[in-house]
């Protein structure tokens, strides 16, 4: 079947918004809040998101600048995002909001007149335009989720996982591949329950290897934002056990993962930890604030 990429663009538009409703009601206190993402409060998150919207819309708009400007970000090694964060972290709540609706904008703009088999490049291999339109719908989602970790709510899953679900099932052979280890010819069925209770299915239905359950559950898994222990997935096989134990749906070096969530005494301590966490984010804003004021 042919890609919308129209489909696939207004699609990214509605993730987009609805990112944007969880961000407008923030205080300044809460941009501070420390994230699941280790070191990361919501203000990285947005900066990551927009910082990458503008180098994806490059790879469209001029791609040798792209790849000159991804080389120069690449030399500082794996953790190159952590240096995109650290460098945009004196920016007030305001301007990330600013700077995220604007590169957004500007890249369902130029994404919206492009052939969908378009190859463009990244930080790992080239890829479609539509599936950087994927990818970014992705990033939205899963950096989403963080966010909402942080601000302790739940949000209202959409039909728009199946995209974020198909990317981390075509993205197998990459995770192998990224880990080091060989890349299995077994095939892997996959067969998920959409939020409207569709059933959305991938691979030969007679495979040995099987990921069952909820698609909720599978896109937090692969964008790594839960343990496996804290999804209801059901996994048989050797191929597909091995295979959710290192799913990484986006590109970059290998991902640290989520560690299963404590209980109990553990669950208390954690809480506390992130309490402190938090408590100190906002004294580390209070701080740069001060050093705005007194720099103005």
């Amino acid at each position: 079947m042919a890609v919308s990429m129209a489909a696939l663009v207004a699609d990214l538009a509605a993730e987009s918004a609805d990112l944007t409703a969880m961000l407008e009601p923030l205080t300044p206190g809460d941009w501070e809040r420390p994230t699941p993402a280790a070191g990361w409060a919501i203000r990285d998150q947005v900066s990551h998101l927009a910082f990458f919207d503008e180098a994806a819309t490059l790879t469209a708009t001029d791609p040798d600048r792209f790849q000159r400007e991804a080389a120069r970000l690449m030399a500082a090694g794996a953790d190159f995002t952590e240096v995109v964060a650290r460098e945009h972290r004196r920016l007030a709540p305001g301007e990330l909001l600013d700077w995220l609706a604007t590169a957004r904008a500007e890249y369902l703009r130029t994404f919206a007149g492009l052939d969908p088999a378009a190859r463009l490049p990244w930080y790992g291999p080239p890829m479609s335009a539509a599936s950087s339109v994927t990818a970014r719908l992705m990033e939205t989602w899963a950096h989403g989720q963080d966010v909402a970790d942080a601000l302790g709510v739940a949000r209202v899953p959409t039909a728009r996982l199946r995209h974020i679900a198909h990317l981390g099932i075509v993205t197998m052979a990459f995770s192998f591949a990224l880990h080091g280890q060989p890349v299995p010819t077994a095939p892997v069925a996959v067969q998920l329950t959409g939020p409207d209770g569709d059933n959305w299915s991938w691979g030969p239905p007679g495979a040995a290897d099987r990921v069952q359950g909820d698609a909720l559950d599978f896109c937090l898994l692969v964008t790594q934002r839960r343990h496996q222990r804290d999804t209801g997935l059901t996994v048989t096989g050797p191929t597909a056990e091995t295979w959710l134990d290192l799913a990484q749906a986006f590109a970059g070096p290998p991902g640290r993962g989520r560690p299963p969530r404590p209980e109990g005494r553990q669950e208390r301590e954690w809480q506390q930890r992130e309490r402190e966490e938090r408590e100190e984010r906002e004294r580390e804003w209070q701080e740069r604030e001060q050093e705005r004021a007194a720099d103005d």
